[in-house]
């Protein structure tokens, strides 16, 4: 018998890179970091140039392509936050990226899934922005809507979990889809109950999320129409 091909770990000769836009308005660039860093996989961050076209239209929202984070691994490619989750997750399946019970595994990739496409009234109204802290700020009712259902997605998963992430004691792709909301609750000063309230400062007190939070903190790059009070 042949043996078997060596892993992608075993092969990579060099580290895989990871292309963000910024690390103080990108909720998608987070994630893409989070999820790099659950995997395991040995990379480095290299974010676009402040005045990059393609990472301003996205971060203001006026490109349909989101191609940033982007993950270069050896000849690789891959962007999109869930097409990164997935493919490290099968390229590391040792990381644990996803529940090891089948069926905390499917509502994990469900609500991925969910946070990934949906809750576009929240993405409008209370933009990621990790250097501002506005409280007293209004939110509308379709931004209010989809604060409703996220924090009963949270509720839901902590009513089955034994830990203080969403399916147990360490994080997982799910956690690192949510994380940038936690962000924003924290930003806009977003009432919650105190089982959502603890999951904010459980995602705040994860060292890679709190390492992403200390880098936005010092990044010099603004985007002006980010920063307006509204």
């Amino acid at each position: 018998m042949s043996p078997s091909p060596p892993s992608p770990a075993r092969r990579r000769k060099v580290p895989a890179r990871l292309a963000i836009s910024s690390r103080n308005y990108s909720s998608w660039c987070l994630r893409g970091f989070l999820l790099a860093r659950l995997s395991g996989i040995d990379f480095i961050v290299e974010p676009a140039a402040a005045d990059d076209p393609q990472a301003r239209a996205e971060l203001l929202m006026r490109t349909s392509s989101i191609l940033l984070p982007c993950l270069i691994d050896g000849d690789v490619t891959v962007w999109d936050s869930i097409a990164i989750a997935e493919y490290l997750n099968e390229t590391y399946p040792a990381a644990g990226m996803l529940p090891a019970d089948p069926v905390s595994r499917a509502r994990c990739r469900s609500i991925s899934g969910e946070m990934h496409a949906g809750f576009a009234a929240l993405r409008a109204s209370l933009p990621m922005n990790i250097r501002a802290h506005r409280p007293g700020f209004t939110v509308w009712s379709g931004a209010q809507a989809d604060i409703d259902r996220i924090t009963t997605i949270w509720r839901d998963c902590f009513a089955g979990s034994p830990g203080t992430y969403l399916f147990g004691a360490t994080p997982c792709i799910a956690d690192a889809m949510f994380a940038p909301v936690a962000s924003r609750f924290k930003t806009y000063d977003v009432p919650l109950d105190a089982v959502c309230t603890a999951y904010v400062e459980t995602i705040f007190a994860w060292p890679d999320m709190a390492e992403w939070i200390a880098d936005a903190e010092v990044e010099r790059d603004t985007i002006t129409e980010l920063d307006l009070e509204f």
